[in-house]
């Protein structure tokens, strides 16, 4: 097997997203953009930059050494976690709608690190998990603990409630996954839910988001809104869509259409068919890589696979549950549809690492 061997299948599907992506961002956005900045094409002409350099990290990141990747772990843990500080110093956030996760670039560009964050962590826990040694002492395991926590706990504070959830369940699972038992499982859901329950009850936005999920037409016009029209959407759209470009939705009726509720328009456009064959790639993306993780032998690389996919996987289960109704709204994109660079690029990054694993798994087998 030569040793740029690689899943081209998964490699279409990825390709067949970007594509999608630029598609949807176009048809979403273009009423928008033309409305905020006097040009159709703003948003998607940054979204088409975004693409390429997302492209370049994707095939940069599937073929540089592993090993590399593997000595540079908690060096790219710190990098993110400096980058989730940036937020909190006024001469590099950058604020939006009542959060701060932006920071400020040269040439107008802005970089979100919490999306960061929710990619490296995958590749801290697989280090933590590969070199896991009993010998080490309460006080290592303290910093250890605390290398991790803090960069959470400020993406928490920023507040991004939505990325915090996925890398507690991300931690949740790698460790099960690897053998902590269930006992310590519970004890730890124990623990998490009354605090949970704490961060809710006690910021009046996010209970009131619950009572939107639970109700959203108690409140049709404000806290419902999103919710109703994204259903009105799916419902537009019928089984066979209106046409690509001919929803109504996103003609100012429906909230960030071309962001956290861009499926919305695409439901309403290429209607059910459209919208399943999307998410049976979207599976399609998360079988291959659970696969991927399962077929490695090394620790550190199988923990790695885990984890990148189960943040993907997460994110477009919560993403697509809100946009149906079936969770409370949070403001999460969608992986390769949301306009977003940050988080289309980590995306890259994340899946160009799950084939670079699958690349090594293919040059072992082949010896």
């Amino acid at each position: 097997m030569s040793q740029w061997g690689i899943d081209k299948r998964l490699l279409l599907v990825i390709f067949f997203f970007l594509g999608l992506g630029l598609v949807q961002v176009y048809s979403s956005s273009y009423i928008f953009a033309m409305e905020k900045y006097s040009d159709g094409l703003f948003i998607f002409k940054r979204q088409l930059a975004s693409t390429v350099l997302a492209l370049l990290v994707l095939l940069t990141a599937t073929y540089m050494p592993w090993y590399w990747v593997k000595r540079s772990t908690l060096f790219l843990w710190l990098i993110a976690a400096v980058g989730v500080i940036l937020t909190f110093v006024p001469e590099f956030s950058i604020k939006v709608g009542g959060a701060q996760r932006w920071v400020r670039l040269p040439f107008g560009m802005r970089f979100e690190p919490s999306e960061m964050i929710k990619f490296i962590l995958p590749l801290t826990m697989a280090n933590y998990l590969a070199k896991s040694d009993n010998s080490l002492s309460i006080i290592q395991w303290c910093l250890r603990f605390l290398f991790l926590a803090i960069p959470l706990v400020l993406v928490l504070k920023q507040p991004d409630f939505g990325t915090f959830t996925i890398c507690i369940a991300v931690i949740f699972l790698m460790l099960f996954a690897f053998g902590l038992r269930w006992r310590f499982i519970l004890s730890g859901f124990m623990v998490v839910l009354p605090v949970v329950y704490f961060l809710i009850i006690n910021v009046p936005y996010r209970l009131a988001r619950i009572k939107a999920f639970l109700d959203p037409w108690s409140d049709p016009e404000q806290k419902g809104f999103q919710v109703i029209q994204s259903m009105l959407a799916f419902s537009a759209g019928g089984v066979w869509g209106s046409g690509l470009g001919q929803g109504q939705g996103k003609l100012f009726f429906l909230p960030e259409a071309h962001t956290d509720f861009t499926l919305a328009v695409l439901g309403e456009e290429t209607g059910y068919v459209g919208f399943l064959l999307v998410i049976a790639f979207y599976g399609f993306l998360v079988f291959r890589g659970f696969q991927i993780a399962i077929r490695t032998q090394d620790i550190y690389s199988r923990a790695a696979a885990l984890g990148l996919i189960v943040v993907f996987g997460l994110s477009v289960f919560i993403n697509v549950g809100v946009v149906l109704g079936f969770l409370p709204t949070k403001g999460l994109t969608l992986p390769f549809l949301s306009y977003g660079g940050s988080s289309l690029v980590m995306t890259c990054l994340g899946f160009g690492w799950l084939l670079n694993i699958d690349r090594q798994n293919r040059i072992v087998r082949s010896k």
